[in-house]
């Protein structure tokens, strides 16, 4: 099943979320079911806030961005990052739920997280460069962070008027999404 993307404005996005139960849901279906959602939109991760569901989960697959990154499909159940290392680098990034807003943020080169995949082997590795900053974004995600959030107030102000349009469901994406509801 492929599932619309929540766009910008739905309070899904900003609320941290709960740790999944092992039993309470089948993970490796819905690992599945978001692997074929981030293809669809062409994202290289996607957090389960993202297609409105408030779970501690995301999956990513770094190799659309880097063709010599070997192994970087993983899905990620209650992940906790444990350290971030490095010296802070720009690179910048996007976001399928904010769809023709991209800017730099800083992020650390180097971080170790413990996480349980989808069939509840509990892992902690360590991760760098590209594949350690898509951790870091979809981390994010499941804090109820979004990337925005790291730009000056000056640049807040100057993409008020496109979040306010993507917040009303005005994109031009190829993917389904779910416009926030109307207060």
């Amino acid at each position: 099943m492929i599932y619309p993307i929540v766009l910008f404005g739905d309070p899904v996005l900003r609320t941290p979320t709960k740790e999944i139960v092992k039993g309470e849901l089948d993970t490796k279906k819905l690992a599945e079911e978001m692997y074929q959602t981030m293809y669809n939109a062409h994202g290289v991760g996607l957090a389960a806030p993202q297609i409105g569901m408030s779970l501690r989960m995301f999956v990513i697959d770094g190799s659309a961005m880097d063709e010599d990154i070997e192994e970087a499909k993983i899905a990620f159940i209650n992940p906790q990052i444990i350290e971030e290392e490095g010296e802070e680098w720009a690179f910048e990034e996007g976001c399928l739920s904010i769809p023709s807003i991209r800017e730099d943020v800083f992020r650390k080169p180097k971080i170790t997280i413990r996480y349980f995949d989808e069939d509840w082997n509990e892992k902690e590795e360590t991760f760098d460069g590209i594949v350690a900053r898509i951790i870091q974004h979809e981390y994010d995600h499941i804090e109820g962070v979004l990337f925005t959030d790291y730009v000056s107030p000056l640049k807040k102000r100057l993409l008020k008027g496109k979040l306010t349009q993507i917040s009303k469901g005005k994109v031009d994406v190829t993917y389904r999404v779910r416009v926030p509801a109307k207060k």
